[in-house]
């Protein structure tokens, strides 16, 4: 059998957010999800390192893809390959994490349902038919992780490493994945850190924005699938 698959969801989301990816790739491997939930990245990694297999696939968004990479910078050696969506490598901007702050505020005085609408509001998502759908799921998501979860989680993004030297000496193989309406990690961020990384490649979906693999889940499963069966992509 091919080696495990460890989903690491992103910022206030359950195994649900890579539903329709575990049911198609975990018919012939084994698949794990790690749902993120310390104050930050190192933590987290730490954490994911200390239960982790050797072989193994990554799969992380957002968050997870932070978390995911500090676990390559940690045991390179037990990574296979690397799967990120809408990741993005450098620490947070101040005003990024300055405007992350306010909605932090907003989670303590009861408006967690405000603070995530700002989070992933409905224009970072692509237009079509699903995108209210695809919305319901990320709120009910986030509402049963609850505010405990999402002030730790706010602060990991905030105290995020710089993992260009990750990338930079990395050389598994990676695929990034991103969604060209992503208003939240943009398009260049991505770009950026696919350029820093010798073996990797870029896939951009023109139907999706932060939240591919609910927004347009058949691209991005085959996509991975892709990926898994022939890895050693150079650019």
């Amino acid at each position: 059998m091919a080696g495990p698959i460890l989903f690491l969801p992103g910022l206030m989301q359950d195994a649900r957010a890579f539903l329709p990816q575990i049911v198609a790739l975990g018919q012939g491997r084994m698949v794990q999800v790690f749902v993120c939930d310390d104050d930050t990245v190192e933590k987290l990694s730490a954490q994911v390192v200390y239960g982790m297999q050797t072989d193994v696939t990554l799969i992380g968004h957002g968050l997870g893809g932070n978390v995911a990479l500090d676990v390559l910078r940690r045991a390179p050696e037990r990574v296979a390959r690397l799967i990120l969506l809408a990741t993005d490598p450098l620490p947070e901007p101040p005003q990024v994490a300055a405007d992350r702050e306010a909605r932090m505020v907003a989670a303590r005085a009861g408006r967690l349902k405000h603070a995530i609408a700002e989070d992933v509001p409905e224009a970072a998502l692509a237009e079509g038919p699903d995108r209210a759908q695809v919305l319901l799921l990320q709120r009910d998501m986030a509402f049963g992780l609850g505010e405990g979860v999402y002030l730790r989680q706010c602060k990991a993004l905030q105290r995020r490493p710089d993992q260009q030297k990750v990338l930079r000496t990395a050389a598994t193989p990676t695929l990034f994945i991103a969604g060209a309406h992503d208003r939240v990690v943009p398009l260049r961020r991505q770009e950026f850190a696919r350029d820093l990384m010798p073996k990797s490649v870029l896939k951009v979906l023109p139907d999706a924005g932060h939240l591919p693999m609910l927004e347009d889940p058949e691209a991005v499963t085959g996509a991975i699938s892709a990926f898994l069966n022939d890895p050693m992509i150079l650019r």
